[in-house]
């Protein structure tokens, strides 16, 4: 019989170690490791409590926070918000919109698929159920800001035109009487000046032009709620809405509405970059299209009614129009640039040094002219005095004009020989091969006057048709020539077809308007 050993007893004697497979020491590993951050530091006398929130743990919390919390504009607003004004104003009857709602500044014609869509805001009916009956007050909203602490403060021409008393409340509630100083209707500007306090808070105008894509705020008074915020993104900027020839506005996406007319739309900077003047809306509200008027605008037309309470520009007296590829193709050029001279007014500067009728007018003191528009607000930039070196491309030649502008009237003066009548009663004409029109001598049709074609007779589906043309026109010149008779059409049309011309220029006169048209002209 063997004896046992008792091992238990001997004093180098432990319990054997449990093995673990390799297996599971791998899946102990990926866990260990999943905790990382976790168990970082962590030691047996280190609690729960404690173990959540360890230095590394709260700062990556709040790492996290910092990231995910949204950028907003409240230290903007809470700075500027405060130079914003509701404007109020009481007027006659005869100056409120009609009762359907549509505003009667639109630049639009009445009944137009555009003035359907385009609405000014803040007018007279800024405020719904404030209209008066007739021979009573009406009342209406808009907006404004204070542009220096005195008091001074801008809107819309629109919202104080016709306004028999104005009445502005700031943003803390309290309520002020304002003069109107000026205004100006081609930018719908105006100037008001409010009393009883010299230390109003107030806005300052942006030095630089906005990027298309930056944030604006647009603060205002919309449907009468009072100081509003709304944000958005510039979406266009130089934007033309027929409103007259200086339009050159800022389109912004921040929703706009009625009574946010003569609010400013700030940027990021707490700096005015545009007063909101108009939207572009199917039902009156905000689609996101909304348009303000540049503050390099605003400086300047602010600073003459401020010293003068109106405001005087340039003029050089001609009537242009756009260069387009048909009209740059008819007279050589080679880019569709400049503003093309439809006529030169009688009297005025232009006229007086020699610019004529389909002169191309390239650049105003060395500045190139992209378009007709531009010459307009460049000239209309300048003081009425100052002289000034146009390049014009004269029948074919470059050559340097120096004239001293004149003052823009503030009334257009009709010189008008004929009305779209004109051509009642005329004879049928002789036709223009080609061109599908009839075509007689002026001075044979009553009312016509003595110079150049009366149309007669225009074909429907004819390219004359398509460039504008209708009875009653007067074409006083063809391819640079003076015409007086079909025949002489006729050989200024085989003309520009023997110099290989793909279009032909016309200058017409309709409605005492005169233009240039360039028509195609049909090979063979």
């Amino acid at each position: 019989m063997t004896d046992r050993i008792d091992l238990t007893n001997l004093p180098s004697y432990r319990q054997p170690r449990r093995v673990f497979s390799a297996r599971r020491i791998a899946l102990m590993a990926s866990v260990v490791a999943g905790l990382g951050i976790a168990i970082h530091g962590f030691s047996p006398s280190t609690s729960p409590s404690e173990l959540f929130s360890s230095p590394a743990h709260a700062q990556v919390n709040n790492e996290v926070r910092k990231v995910e919390r949204p950028v907003g504009f409240a230290d903007v607003v809470e700075r500027v918000k405060p130079s914003v004004i509701s404007v109020k104003v009481n007027m006659k009857e005869k100056t409120a919109s009609n009762d359907d709602g549509d505003d009667s500044s639109s630049p639009f014609q009445p009944g137009s698929p555009m003035e359907r869509f385009f609405r000014r805001f803040g007018g007279p009916d800024g405020v719904p159920g404030l209209k008066g009956g007739r021979g009573r007050v009406v009342q209406g909203q808009g907006s404004g800001f204070f542009i220096s602490a005195d008091g001074y403060a801008v809107t819309n021409n629109h919202v104080v035109d016709g306004a028999d008393k104005v009445e502005v409340t700031t943003d803390d509630g309290k309520t002020y009487t304002a003069k109107v100083i000026g205004t100006d209707q081609r930018t719908d500007l105006a100037l008001i000046k409010v009393e009883g306090s010299s230390n109003f808070p107030f806005a300052k105008l942006a030095d630089s032009k906005p990027r298309i894509g930056d944030w604006v705020l647009a603060v205002g008074n919309p449907f009468g709620l009072g100081g509003t915020v709304t944000a958005g993104i510039v979406s266009a900027s130089g934007r033309d809405i027929g409103n007259g020839p200086y339009d050159d506005f800022i389109q912004i996406d921040a929703p706009v509405n009625k009574g946010n007319s003569g609010g400013p739309a700030f940027d990021t900077n707490g700096e005015v970059m545009g007063v909101n003047t108009a939207i572009y809306s199917p039902s009156g509200g905000s689609v996101g299209i909304a348009f303000s008027i540049p503050a390099s605008t605003v400086k300047s037309v602010v600073a003459q009614l401020r010293d003068k309470g109106s405001v005087s520009r340039g003029w050089i007296g001609v009537q242009i129009q756009p260069v387009t590829s048909d009209i740059a193709d008819s007279l050589g050029m080679k880019k569709a640039e400049g503003a093309l001279v439809a006529e030169p007014q009688a009297n005025g500067p232009a006229a007086k040094a020699g610019i004529e009728s389909g002169d191309v007018i390239t650049s105003v003191n060395g500045e190139p002219v992209k378009d007709a528009r531009e010459l307009a607000r460049t000239i209309g930039g300048l003081a009425p005095g100052a002289t000034v070196k146009l390049n014009v491309l004269h029948k074919g030649q470059d050559k340097v004009v120096n004239l001293t502008l004149g003052q823009l009237p503030n009334t257009v003066e009709a010189k008008a020989d004929t009305d779209k009548d004109s051509g009642k009663g005329a004879t049928r004409g002789t036709d223009v091969p080609k061109l599908g029109m009839t075509v007689a001598p002026a001075d044979s049709v009553a009312g016509a006057g003595k110079e150049g074609v009366v149309v007669t007779e225009v074909d429907p589906k004819s390219a004359a048709a398509e460039r504008g043309f209708k009875e009653g026109d007067v074409i006083l010149e063809v391819g640079g020539k003076s015409v007086s008779t079909a025949g002489e059409v006729r050989d200024a049309i085989n003309t520009a077809r023997t110099d290989n011309k793909n279009s032909v220029l016309m200058r017409v006169k309709s409605g005492g308007q005169s233009r240039f048209v360039a028509i195609p002209l049909a090979k063979g």
